[in-house]
């Protein structure tokens, strides 16, 4: 979020501590390790975003928006919040064809995550990480535009 504009309506301090209101208030969850604290970050930070863009977007349904640049995650849930609710859409469909591509996605859109960072979570190669995040932005890409 370091290139968002000033004064926009989710800085990232608060993302942060909603994201700790929400991770404190999960019960029965025994971390098993950095990785797995990674993911479910990863899952609350983009509910957050997709709750902000749904309510700064109930005001202006059906507007159509320009696509979303995957590069520009803080700037895309500000400015466009339609664009965040397609995205999310489209994530869960990329999910449901391709569960690892999806939370590469997510870890790396989402909490920003480097190629290196995202690997160590999912526990695969760097080399299948660029792969997958390759290959799921042309797909995101290609949904985004129908």
């Amino acid at each position: 979020m370091q290139n968002e504009r000033p004064g926009h309506s989710i800085q990232t301090t608060e993302l942060v501590h909603e994201a700790y209101l929400r991770l404190i208030d999960v019960d029965n969850v025994s971390w098993e390790h950095r990785a797995h604290f990674y993911a479910v970050s990863a899952t609350i930070m983009r509910r957050i975003l997709l709750d902000a863009a749904r309510k700064r977007s109930s005001a202006k349904r059906g507007a159509r928006a320009p696509l979303a640049n995957l590069e520009q995650a803080p700037d895309l849930s500000c400015r466009h919040p339609e664009q965040v609710i397609a995205l999310d859409d489209a994530l869960e469909r990329l999910g449901a064809i391709d569960a690892r591509k999806g939370r590469v996605v997510e870890l790396r859109f989402f909490v920003g995550l480097s190629l290196e960072e995202t690997a160590e979570v999912l526990k695969v190669s760097v080399d299948s990480v660029v792969r997958d995040w390759r290959l799921a932005r042309a797909w995101l890409l290609s949904e985004l535009r129908k």
